[in-house]
């Protein structure tokens, strides 16, 4: 699989170009266990541009701002004008606690930060990373409006976002790309979310198309977590509901046989293959895994292919939820009306 070419698409309807495939920062620094060495990671960042790997997504909240800032490091000496760099806020940590927010000073202020931890004078494309149900999303996306008036940002995306929520919001002011957990495991979104996107012309940029991993190790994923990883956690990767969902993983693996490629590379291929619209972001923190994940970009997958791995992996085959109850997704996420809040 060496020598893939990356090939580049638009993201959205704005002018947004982008690495066919991106690349998920979390991991590094946050969530997956103790962070990496900051060298170790600048190394691999570094190693994913040169191979045209060139869209980096982060978030304020990874470390929290740890991720931010190593990004900052690793792209000073003229690496940022190679990358097209994706940074989120919304989420907030205080006295311990997690908060959404979408208010508009907190925006301005999140974003202000952002740029300061990533050296940069604009960021490429800024999400809400949760949407504040709290406010109506017209006052979220009219303050990102003023920061790309500005010259702060770029282009205006949105993470688990609802289909109405996606709608207000573009009202306003054209989204770029919606952020959605999207793979053979995770496929809810399909029924309205990716038709929403669609239809508006936004971009989708599908985070976990691995399945957090599953797909690259299978049901033993689990055994190699280290302490603090939150996959432990999480409903999939739970005793009863793994056993049932290795199933999916085995025959994943038998198709990848077949086509001679690993069942993780098959799995981001049939991501890939949804359409050029989306842009699949797996993270990794080793430098082999990432060449593997562009290996994806040269498995071809026939109709009968697609079909066959629909048929195993469909919306209702994967027991366990995508997150604990607590956290909040596409679900939860209307706003309030803005006529409403005017009223008050």
């Amino acid at each position: 699989m060496a020598g893939v070419t990356v090939k580049r698409i638009q993201l959205g309807s704005q002018g947004l170009e982008v690495s066919a495939q991106g690349l998920g920062c979390m991991g590094m620094s946050a969530f997956y266990g103790p962070p990496k060495p900051d060298s170790d990671m600048i190394t691999l960042i570094h190693h994913a541009i040169n191979s045209g790997i060139t869209f980096l997504d982060t978030s304020d909240v990874y470390g929290p701002h740890t991720n931010e800032i190593l990004l900052g490091k690793a792209l000073k000496g003229g690496m940022i004008e190679r990358v097209e760099l994706a940074t989120k806020f919304g989420i907030s940590f205080k006295d311990g606690k997690r908060a959404i927010r979408g208010d508009p000073e907190y925006v301005r202020s999140a974003c202000e930060d952002s740029l300061k931890r990533l050296q940069v004078d604009c960021i490429d494309l800024y999400y809400q990373h949760r949407i504040d149900t709290s406010i109506p999303i017209e006052l979220t996306i009219g303050e990102l409006k003023k920061l790309v008036e500005e010259g702060k940002i770029k282009y205006i995306g949105l993470s688990e976002a609802s289909a109405s929520t996606i709608r207000r919001a573009h009202a306003v002011h054209p989204i770029t790309a919606v952020q959605l957990e999207w793979s053979l495991w995770s496929r809810d979104v399909e029924e309205e979310i990716v038709p929403t996107c669609r239809e508006l012309g936004i971009g989708i940029v599908a985070y976990s198309p691995l399945g957090r991993g599953f797909f690259s190790s299978g049901p033993k994923l689990i055994e190699t977590l280290t302490e603090g990883d939150f996959r432990k956690h999480l409903p999939r990767f739970q005793t009863e509901n793994l056993e049932h969902n290795k199933y999916i993983f085995e025959r994943v693996n038998e198709i990848a046989a077949r086509k001679q490629c690993s069942p993780s590379q098959l799995a981001l291929a049939w991501v890939h293959h949804q359409g050029d619209d989306v842009c699949p972001i797996p993270g990794t923190t080793k430098i082999e895994n990432l060449d593997q994940n562009i290996g994806a970009l040269s498995v071809k997958l026939t109709s009968e292919d697609m079909a066959e791995l629909e048929s195993i992996a469909s919306a209702d085959s994967v027991k366990g939820d995508r997150y604990m109850g607590t956290m909040a997704t596409y679900k939860e996420a209307d706003t309030p009306p803005l006529a409403s809040w005017k009223a008050l």
